[in-house]
C-alpha cells in the first residue's frame, strides 16, 4: 500500500469517528436500578418471582401440584358421591322432621305425619331418577356418547365441588384417624394449622410466609411472620408443641428468630429434618489434618442441626462444660483445648481430677499437670491456680506501660501474645472434674478468712475467670455434677460461653447454661440418651455459625485417645522447633509451695457456703438467680409453674421453712397492676441466710 492510500484510510477512520453520536446510557441505567429496587421492595410482587430460588421452588411446587391433581380430584368426585348420598338418605328418611319431633316429645303423634313425608320423599326420587335417565337417553340419542361423557363430566366437577376438604363440615372426618405425618412442604395451610393447634396464634390469626418452603441441606426451611402480637421467643419456647402439632420429632424441628435489618420480633426462621439430624457416625475433627493453628481463631467444636460447622471463640471467654457421666464432656473439653495444643505459643494447665488416663497425653505439651483426687493433688492446683494469679497481676503492669498502639484497648492482642519479651502467651486453664477439687473440705486459712481448700480454688477460679480474659487467660471447666453447690453462682457468673450435654433435671440445666434458660426453650435435661456428645451451647459473643442464636444444640466432632494423643505429641514437636515448651513438659516438674494469702486480697477470699438448702428453699433459688437480687416481689403462681409443684403443699413447705406468703402488686404486660400472693425477695433473704447460717460450723 503507499503512502498517499495509508493516508487516506485514515482520514476515513477520523472522520468516521468524530462523526459519531455520543450516547449516555447512564439514565437508562438508573431506571433499570430503580426498577430492580421497586422489584424487590414492592408488595405487590409475589416473592416467588423475587429471586431465582423461590422461583425455582414456586415451579417444583406446581409441578408436584399438577402432578398430584388428578389423584386428588378422584378423592374429592369420591368424598363428594359419599356425601351427597349421605345427605340423601337423611333427606329421604325425614331425619330432620324426625329430630325436631323427638326434641319436642311428640314422635307419636306425628308418625302418620313423618310416614306420609317419606313416602312423598321416595316418590320425589324416583321421579328425578326416570327424567334423569329419560334425559340421559335423549340426549345419547341426538348428541351420541360425547354428551354422554360430558354430562358425566359436569357430574363428577359437581361431586368434587361437594367433597372438597372443608374444615368442619360433617362427614368430613373419619371418627378415628389414621396417623399424622408431616405435609406441609407443599401445603402452607398445613403449617398454618400446626400453629393453631400447637396455641402460638389465635383461631382467627394466621402466619404470612416471608420465603416459601424450599429445601435447605437435608430438610425444608421457610420463613414468616407471626400476628403483630405474637413474638419469635414464644415460638422457640413452644418448640415441642409446635414439632408435635407437625407430627415430627423436636430434634428435627430447629426454630430461631430471624434478627437485624431483615429481621424482627415477630419472625421465624423454621428447618425441618427429614430423619434425626443428630444420628449417624461420629464426626471426625477437622484438626486431625492441621499442621498447626492459632489460638486466635474459633476452635471448631461441631455441628448444629443444619449440619453447619460452630467454631467456639476461646480467647477473651471461658467455658463451661456439664453433664451426667458417659455423655461426652470430656471429649468437648478436649475440642476446646485441641486449639490450644496446636498453638506452639500457647500455654496449658491441665488439672484432672478423675485420675484415668484421658488426659495423660497433654503432659508432653502442659506447663503445669496435675492428675489425681487426693488433698496432695487438690494443693497442687491450688499453688499453681495461685501462681497464675499472681501472673496475671504481672501482666496487667506490664500492660500498664504500653503504649496505646501496641496495646489500644488495654487488653491482650495476638501480637503482644506472640511477643516473648514481654511473656504474656494465651494460657489455657483446663479442670476436668472441677467438683473433685472445689468439695475438697480440708480447713486453712487464707489472710483472716477461715475456709475450706476447695472454697479458695472457687475463688481463684472466679479471679482468673473474671480478669484473667483480658490478658490471654482461658478458663475451661467440665463437671459432672453441675448443682448449685459444686459450682458457686460468683465462679458461674463469670464463665462465660456455656455447654451443657445431657443433664438430670431443668436445675441441672439452668446451672450449666444460665438462670431460666428452660423457661426460654433450651433445657438440656431433654436431650434423648442416644444422642452421645451432643448439647445445648450458648456461646460467648458469636461463635462461627451460630448467627444471633442466644443457644443452639450442637453435636460436638469425635476425639477419641488415640487422634488425642497423636494432637498432643504434634503440639509438642511444634513447641520444641519453636523453643516454647516449659514447665511440666520440659520437665520441671517442681512445684513451690506459695502461701495462699500472698493473693488473698486480690482474690477475695470467702467463707464456705453451706451445702445444701432445704426443699423448696433451694429449688426456689436456683430458680430466681440473679432475679433474687434485682426483682422485689415473686408470685406464688409464677414459682409453682417454673416448679412443677402443688400450690397447697409449696405453700405449707415454705411457711415450715420460715416464709409466710404475703400480698404485692405486680403489672402484666398492658400495665395493669393487680394484687397477688406471692413472696417478698427480702424475706426469702432472711429465710436462706437463716438455713445457711445454722449449716455454717
Amino acid at each position: 500500500m503507499n503512502e498517499d492510500a495509508l493516508r487516506g484510510s485514515v482520514n476515513e477512520v477520523e472522520r468516521a469517528v468524530f462523526d459519531a453520536e455520543i450516547v449516555d446510557d447512564e439514565p437508562r441505567r438508573e431506571r433499570a436500578r430503580r426498577f430492580a429496587r421497586w422489584w424487590q421492595r414492592s408488595p405487590r410482587v409475589p416473592a416467588s418471582l423475587k429471586s431465582w430460588p423461590l422461583l425455582r421452588q414456586a415451579l417444583i411446587d406446581a409441578a408436584a401440584a399438577v402432578a398430584r391433581s388428578p389423584w386428588r380430584f378422584l378423592r374429592a368426585v369420591v368424598r363428594g358421591v359419599l356425601f351427597v348420598v349421605r345427605r340423601w338418605r337423611r333427606w329421604v328418611r325425614v331425619h330432620d322432621y324426625r329430630e325436631a319431633a323427638e326434641q319436642s316429645e311428640k314422635l307419636a303423634d306425628k308418625f302418620l305425619e313423618i310416614r306420609s313425608l317419606a313416602l312423598f320423599r321416595w316418590k320425589v326420587t324416583g321421579s328425578v331418577a326416570l327424567g334423569v335417565i329419560g334425559a340421559g337417553t335423549v340426549l345419547g340419542v341426538l348428541f351420541g356418547q360425547s354428551a354422554l361423557w360430558a354430562s358425566l363430566a359436569l357430574v363428577a366437577v359437581v361431586a368434587a365441588v361437594a367433597g372438597r376438604r372443608k374444615e368442619g363440615a360433617s362427614g368430613r372426618k373419619p371418627v378415628i384417624a389414621g396417623p399424622r405425618s408431616f405435609a406441609w412442604t407443599m401445603d402452607p395451610q398445613v403449617l398454618i394449622d400446626a400453629f393453631r393447634d400447637a396455641k402460638l396464634i389465635g383461631r382467627e390469626d394466621t402466619v404470612h410466609l416471608v420465603e416459601r418452603a424450599a429445601r435447605s441441606g437435608q430438610g425444608w426451611a421457610m420463613t414468616v411472620d407471626l400476628p403483630a402480637t405474637r413474638k419469635a421467643a414464644d415460638v422457640i419456647k413452644q418448640r415441642e408443641a409446635l414439632a408435635s402439632a407437625l407430627a415430627v420429632d423436636e430434634v428435627q424441628l430447629v426454630a430461631e428468630r430471624v434478627r437485624g435489618r431483615r429481621g424482627h420480633a415477630g419472625r421465624v426462621f423454621l428447618w425441618v429434618a427429614d430423619d434425626d439430624p443428630y444420628s449417624g457416625p461420629p464426626l471426625p475433627y477437622p484438626l486431625l489434618s492441621a499442621d498447626s493453628w492459632d489460638a486466635w481463631r474459633p476452635v471448631p467444636f461441631g455441628r448444629d442441626a443444619r449440619n453447619r460447622r460452630i467454631d467456639l471463640p476461646l480467647v477473651w471467654t471461658s467455658l463451661l462444660v456439664g453433664a451426667i457421666p458417659r455423655q461426652g464432656k470430656t471429649f468437648a473439653a478436649r475440642l476446646a483445648a485441641a486449639g490450644l495444643v496446636l498453638d506452639p505459643h500457647a500455654r496449658l494447665y491441665v488439672f484432672d481430677g478423675k485420675g484415668g488416663n484421658d488426659w495423660d497425653a497433654a503432659e508432653a505439651v502442659a506447663h503445669r499437670f496435675v492428675r489425681g483426687d487426693d488433698d496432695q493433688h487438690a494443693e497442687a492446683v491450688r499453688d499453681h491456680l495461685t501462681e497464675l494469679v499472681g501472673e496475671v497481676q504481672q501482666r496487667y503492669t506490664r500492660m500498664s506501660t504500653l503504649d496505646d498502639e501496641l496495646c489500644p484497648e488495654s487488653k491482650i492482642t495476638r501480637a503482644i501474645s506472640r511477643d516473648a519479651d514481654l511473656g504474656m502467651p494465651i494460657t489455657g486453664v483446663i479442670l476436668d472434674e472441677v467438683q473433685v477439687f472445689l468439695d475438697n473440705p480440708a480447713r486453712q486459712d487464707v489472710g483472716e478468712v477461715k475456709t475450706t481448700l476447695g472454697t479458695h480454688i472457687a475463688d481463684l477460679l472466679a479471679y482468673l475467670a473474671r480478669k484473667g480474659p483480658a490478658v490471654g487467660v482461658v478458663v475451661i471447666l467440665a463437671t459432672q455434677r453441675p448443682d448449685s453447690t459444686t459450682i458457686p453462682s460468683r465462679l458461674r457468673a463469670v464463665l462465660g460461653s456455656r455447654f451443657a450435654l445431657r443433664v438430670m433435671d431443668w436445675r441441672d440445666s439452668n446451672i450449666v447454661l444460665g438462670d431460666q434458660m428452660n423457661t426460654r426453650g433450651y433445657d438440656a435435661s431433654t436431650l434423648l440418651p442416644s444422642h452421645k456428645g451432643v448439647g445445648i451451647l450458648r456461646p460467648d459473643g458469636e461463635a462461627d455459625g451460630s448467627g444471633d442464636a442466644l443457644a443452639m444444640t450442637v453435636r460436638t466432632y469425635y476425639l477419641p485417645n488415640p487422634e488425642w494423643r497423636t494432637l498432643c505429641q504434634r503440639g509438642r514437636k511444634l513447641r520444641e522447633a519453636a523453643g516454647t515448651l516449659t514447665g511440666h513438659a520440659a520437665g520441671d516438674t517442681s512445684a513451690e509451695r506459695i502461701d495462699p494469702s500472698t493473693v488473698a486480697t486480690a482474690v477475695g477470699a470467702t467463707a464456705p457456703e453451706p451445702t445444701t438448702l432445704p426443699e423448696p428453699l433451694g429449688a426456689v433459688l436456683d430458680h430466681l438467680g440473679d432475679d433474687l437480687d434485682t426483682r422485689e416481689f415473686i408470685s406464688t403462681a409464677e414459682l409453682t409453674d417454673a416448679l412443677d409443684l402443688e400450690p397447697t403443699a409449696f405453700g405449707r413447705r415454705m411457711g415450715e421453712l420460715g416464709c409466710q406468703p404475703r400480698r404485692g402488686r405486680l403489672t402484666d404486660d398492658t400495665g395493669t397492676a393487680r394484687q397477688v400472693r406471692g413472696y417478698y425477695t427480702a424475706d426469702l433473704h432472711a429465710v436462706i441466710e437463716h438455713h445457711r447460717s445454722e449449716d455454717v460450723p
